[in-house]
């Protein structure tokens, strides 16, 4: 399975193997079954943590305890509460697994230590983050610009394959509608 995460890499930089055997010495895999929490709001959030199988949300709880989800994240992405992780704080929002998730965690010192004996994850993860940005503008733009069913459709032709696997109330969440919207979304759609 750490395969996965050698050839996601790979695909963002050049490293040599020894590079490779380094890099992976600082993950940890561990496994979580579907609806265990990973972190919990107010937690202290000591990693980031690369999917290697099954799929999470991450969302936060507003004040009158309602849950708006900030995103999902499936194989091969990475996810976190980014604030919390980077700056070392508690956690204000909660990473959730929908389904059985198998993860490779890296430590925060891990993650600065890595960086110092291989320097081209500096990169890597400039690299991820710059795209993790443009990603969040996205989906920002979307929720201020689009129609209920523009939300949908941008959803679709972007994540395609979540669609089956996201429960339609979950997904109602992140869309910002009605389950009775997206229910008929789905069915126009068929």
């Amino acid at each position: 399975m750490s395969q996965l995460l050698i050839n996601h890499i790979k695909k963002t930089i050049d490293v040599s193997e020894k590079e490779m055997e380094c890099i992976m010495t600082f993950f940890v895999s561990e496994t979580f079954k579907k609806k265990d929490f990973i972190i919990r709001e107010n937690d202290k959030v000591a990693h980031i943590y690369f999917i290697l199988s099954g799929l999470v949300q991450l969302a936060v709880t507003d004040r009158d305890a309602n849950e708006h989800i900030i995103s999902f994240a499936a194989a091969d992405w990475w996810e976190t509460d980014y604030q919390a992780f980077y700056t070392q704080t508690r956690a204000t929002q909660s990473l959730k697994c929908i389904e059985k998730t198998d993860v490779l965690k890296l430590s925060y010192e891990g993650y600065h230590q890595m960086q110092k004996e291989v320097p081209a994850m500096t990169h890597f993860f400039l690299h991820k983050a710059v795209n993790g940005h443009i990603s969040n503008q996205r989906r920002i733009f979307s929720l201020i610009t689009l129609s209920a069913k523009g939300k949908y459709e941008h959803f679709l032709k972007h994540y395609p394959l979540l669609l089956q696997r996201i429960p339609k109330t979950t997904l109602a969440l992140y869309l910002g509608v009605s389950r009775e919207t997206l229910s008929r979304f789905f069915s126009e759609s068929k």
